[in-house]
C-alpha cells in the first residue's frame, strides 16, 4: 500500500485544494443546466426545465464489468490509477461530526447531511479518494423516503407529542456512503465437548446432568460480499439495522449516477476494514461450527481457520438521511436508499414512560386483590 493510504482516514494535514476532473459535467439538452439523477425516473433529468436527457448511463457502463481486486495485493499497493472519482468534485469535513462529503462543486454546502452541524471545513486530501468501481443506484425517491420516514415517526409510541413538529422531514437528504465488500474461502477445522442431557432421581427429585464426549470435525464456507461500512457520518448501529444492500444489483461506477447528490468519502481505509471483515467472518465460522458440534449442549470450542482467495471491493450504496435535535440533542433516521428499510434514533418520553409503569402497577394490582 503506497504510503499515505493507509492513514487517510486518520488524521490528514491540510494541503492545497485537490480536484479530480475526468468527465464532462452532465448539461440538459434543452436548456443547458446541469442535469441530476432522479430516482423516481431512473435517468438524468434537469431540475429547472424538466428535460430528460436522452443519452443513457447505462449505455456508457455496458461495455464494463465489476471487478473483484486481490486483497493481499491490494493491501500492498494501490494503483494510482484506481483513485479519482471521474468528475470535478469538491469535499469538505464536518468538524462535529468528522464526515467527509463529497459533491459537485457548484453545489454549496451550508450544513453537514448527517449531522446538521454548520462547522464545515475545506478538506484537501494528500492524495485522491481510491475510486469506487461499482453502486447501487438510488431506487426510492424522496417522497417515498418521506412517506416511510413519517409511518416511522407514528411507530414511536413512547416518544414526546413534540417530535413530529420538531423532526421535520423536510431537511431529509440522499447520500451515497462508501462500503467495502469482502470475499473470501474459509476452511475450518473445530473440536469441543458435546453434551447430551440425561437425567437422574436424587433424593426424589429429577435432575439434568450432562455426559461430556469429545467431538471434532471441519466444514468449509464461502463469503461472499461480506459488507463493512467506510463511514463515519452515520452510526454504524443504524447501518447494520437498515442491511443488507442488495450486492448483486451493483452496477459498475458511473458518476452520472451521483449528478446532484453528495457522496461521503471513505474513512475506514482499506487496511481497517480488512481486518473488520475478518474479524466478523472468524465470527460467523465460530457460530457455524458450534452449530456442526452433535448433541444437546457443547463447551470448549476451538476453532481454527484458514482464509484463501481473498478478494475486495469498493462501491456505494444510497440512503437518505433525516437529522433532526430534539432536547439539544441530535438524532438520526437512516433509510435504505434501495429496500426502503428504515432505522433511527429516537427521543423518550419519560412521562409517558412514568404513566406506563404506574398503569402497569394497578392492573397487576387489580389482578392480584
Amino acid at each position: 500500500m503506497p504510503e499515505g493510504e493507509a492513514g487517510e482516514a486518520a488524521g490528514e494535514r491540510p494541503a492545497a485544494e485537490i480536484v479530480a476532473t475526468a468527465r464532462q459535467k452532465f448539461h440538459c439538452p434543452a436548456c443547458g443546466a446541469e442535469a441530476h439523477w432522479n430516482p423516481a425516473r431512473q435517468a438524468l433529468i434537469c431540475p429547472f426545465c424538466g428535460t430528460e436527457s436522452p443519452a443513457t448511463i447505462e449505455s456508457r457502463t455496458a461495455e464494463t464489468t465489476i471487478v473483484e481486486h486481490d486483497l493481499a495485493e491490494a493491501l500492498r499497493r494501490i494503483p494510482d490509477e484506481a483513485r479519482g472519482w471521474q468528475a470535478a468534485k469538491i469535499a469538505v469535513r464536518c468538524q462535529s461530526c468528522h464526515a467527509i462529503s463529497v459533491f459537485d462543486p457548484d453545489k454549496i454546502a451550508r450544513r453537514c447531511d448527517f449531522c446538521g452541524s454548520a462547522q464545515l471545513v475545506p478538506y484537501d486530501q494528500v492524495k485522491d479518494a481510491f475510486r469506487p468501481e461499482s453502486l447501487l443506484p438510488l431506487k426510492i425517491s424522496e417522497p417515498q423516503a418521506r412517506d416511510l420516514i413519517r409511518d416511522w415517526y407514528r411507530r414511536q409510541w413512547l416518544a414526546p407529542n413534540a417530535l413530529r413538529t420538531k423532526a421535520l422531514t423536510d431537511t431529509i437528504k440522499g447520500v451515497y456512503l462508501s462500503y467495502w465488500t469482502f470475499d473470501a474461502r474459509a476452511h475450518a477445522s473445530w473440536r469441543a465437548d458435546a453434551g447430551d442431557y440425561y437425567y437422574s432421581h436424587e433424593r426424589g427429585k429429577r435432575v439434568r446432568r450432562v455426559r461430556w464426549t469429545p467431538a471434532a470435525g471441519e466444514l468449509s464456507h464461502l463469503f461472499d460480499d461480506d459488507l463493512v461500512p467506510a463511514s463515519l457520518g452515520v452510526h454504524a448501529a443504524r447501518l447494520k439495522a437498515i442491511e443488507p444492500f442488495p450486492t448483486g444489483e451493483l452496477i459498475p461506477y458511473d458518476a452520472g449516477y451521483l449528478a446532484g447528490w453528495t457522496v461521503e468519502r471513505y474513512q475506514i481505509d482499506l487496511v481497517a476494514a480488512a481486518a473488520r471483515s475478518r474479524e466478523q467472518m472468524q465470527a460467523a465460522l465460530r457460530r457455524l461450527c458450534a452449530a456442526a458440534v452433535p448433541g444437546d449442549t457443547q463447551r470448549n470450542l476451538e476453532v481454527q481457520a484458514t482464509f484463501t482467495d481473498q478478494r475486495f471491493k469498493h462501491v456505494l450504496v444510497p440512503v437518505w438521511l433525516v437529522t433532526y435535535v430534539y432536547a439539544a440533542k441530535p438524532h438520526q433516521v437512516v433509510v435504505n436508499g434501495v429496500t426502503g428499510s428504515i432505522a433511527g434514533e429516537r427521543p423518550w418520553s419519560w412521562i409517558k414512560i412514568a404513566l406506563l409503569i404506574v398503569l402497569v402497577i394497578f392492573v397487576l394490582y387489580l389482578t392480584n386483590s
